[in-house]
């Protein structure tokens, strides 16, 4: 269906100029690696979301992650405003901040208390001066192409939009605060034990996201998250999963459950909000002992556990917990749409890989096997400029960047897979159709 022109959403785009750094509040909105205006949105419900031009676009970004129900789910609105009179932030607890740990504690593996943030990297800021503080050591270990926020110390080698923009450090960033920063290959044990052999008893974490979906969707291979779970207890070393895109999105035990590896320490952000801002890091009481203010390790924030992100998140997890079949019905519409790209690729003869873990979709712009960060820079992007105008002139939104996931909802019902399918078909044969 041929969209509108985006005139509306262009005006607004030179009117933010003027007042936000680009125009807009996160990298990846800019719509730089499109070439192209934003979108600029105005409304959404169910699979769905409206921009300012009047135009209707089956959405495949979903807030980044955390609208597994879809955009503004009955079950959320019919009560929100009563929330909202009753007040939306007092400094103070209530008992549903009470109500949301237990349901975080009873549901992840291994864990006893949480602590409550307003953002993932809030949450992972934090469990790292927490594991820093427990182990009494320094260094900690990523790996290149995980993003984990955009704190200090793991700004280095990062996903998500830094490596769409082709920074992989930032301008601001002290190098004694990276010095201590180590950096491993993702899904490469072997790297792994050559850094903790090197540092054998400075490193206080490693920090990794268990599939990582911030460059592209890259599934652990076969024993790789065991393996760091047994080099992190032989070093003495806590084990953080980053679980901001994966946690209670694999399933209702998380990343954690899916693959049967436990950690030491879990990240949660905006999916236990059910799309308000939120964050929370938990890890058994040993460590959560060492968190202000029962330990010495200092943490704080006014907005932490607000009321109104707390019902939210508390209702989408008690949907999740009582209703496992969402998630084989969304595992089961992703796994139709990859079957169905799969499909256009071989019949186009088109060099792209598609890779599918539960509910997460990802295109590759490359013929090859994607296992790590080296694997994702042999990608050509030369064609998502005109595959990504493709898909939107029949009414598809997708990330405006190569390197993010395609997120099912409940809401991605047959008819949606079955029209996002065909409009594959279609950009692809008109982005390589331009090359030829």
């Amino acid at each position: 269906m041929k969209q509108k022109n985006h005139l509306s959403s262009e005006n607004y785009f030179q009117e933010a100029q003027r007042y936000l750094p680009g125009g807009v509040n996160s990298p990846v909105r800019a719509f730089k690696s499109v070439d192209m205006p934003p979108v600029f949105i105005d409304h959404a419900h169910g699979a769905y979301i409206y921009d300012v031009d009047g135009n209707q676009y089956i959405d495949y970004i979903c807030s980044w992650g955390p609208l597994i129900l879809g955009h503004s789910p009955k079950i959320f609105t019919d009560h929100i405003e009563e929330i909202v009179a009753k007040g939306t932030s007092y400094g103070l607890p209530t008992t549903i901040e009470i109500d949301m740990a237990k349901l975080i504690v009873n549901a992840y593996p291994g864990i006893d208390q949480v602590r409550m943030v307003n953002s993932g990297t809030e949450a992972t800021m934090s469990a790292l001066r927490v594991a820093r503080g427990f182990t009494k050591r320094n260094k900690i270990m990523k790996f290149e192409g995980c993003y984990h926020g955009h704190s200090d110390g793991l700004l280095v080698k990062s996903g998500s939009g830094t490596l769409t923009f082709g920074v992989p450090t930032s301008p601001g960033v002290p190098n004694e605060i990276i010095s201590d920063t180590l950096v491993a290959r993702y899904n490469d044990l072997a790297d792994v034990e050559r850094l903790f052999k090197q540092n054998k008893e400075d490193i206080a974490a490693v920090i990794v996201e268990p599939v990582a979906a911030n460059m592209g969707v890259i599934a652990p291979n076969k024993g790789f998250l065991q393996g760091l779970r047994d080099l992190c207890t032989q070093y003495g070393a806590v084990l953080i999963f980053d679980e901001v895109i994966t946690g209670f999105r694999l399933s209702y035990q998380s990343a954690a459950g899916y693959y049967g590896v436990t950690p030491d320490m879990v990240c949660f952000g905006k999916i236990i909000g059910g799309g308000l801002p939120v964050g929370a890091y938990g890890a058994r009481k040993e460590i959560m002992s060492m968190v202000s203010p029962v330990g010495p390790v200092y943490q704080a924030g006014t907005l932490s556990g607000n009321p109104l992100a707390m019902y939210m998140g508390k209702k989408q997890l008690e949907v999740l917990r009582d209703h496992p079949e969402m998630y084989t019905f969304i595992n089961q519409q992703a796994e139709k749409l990859a079957a169905g790209i799969q499909r256009n690729i071989d019949e186009l003869n088109v060099p792209l890989t598609v890779h599918q873990v539960g509910s997460l979709v990802c295109l590759f712009f490359a013929d090859m096997a994607i296992c790590n960060y080296d694997d994702v820079m042999q990608c050509d992007n030369s064609n998502y400029q005109s595959y990504f105008k493709a898909m939107l002139e029949q009414g598809i939104m997708i990330a405006p960047a190569p390197f993010e996931a395609m997120f099912i909802s409940t809401q991605h019902d047959d008819a949606i897979i079955d029209r996002t399918i065909k409009a594959n078909y279609n950009a692809l044969k008109e982005a390589f159709s331009q090359q030829q």
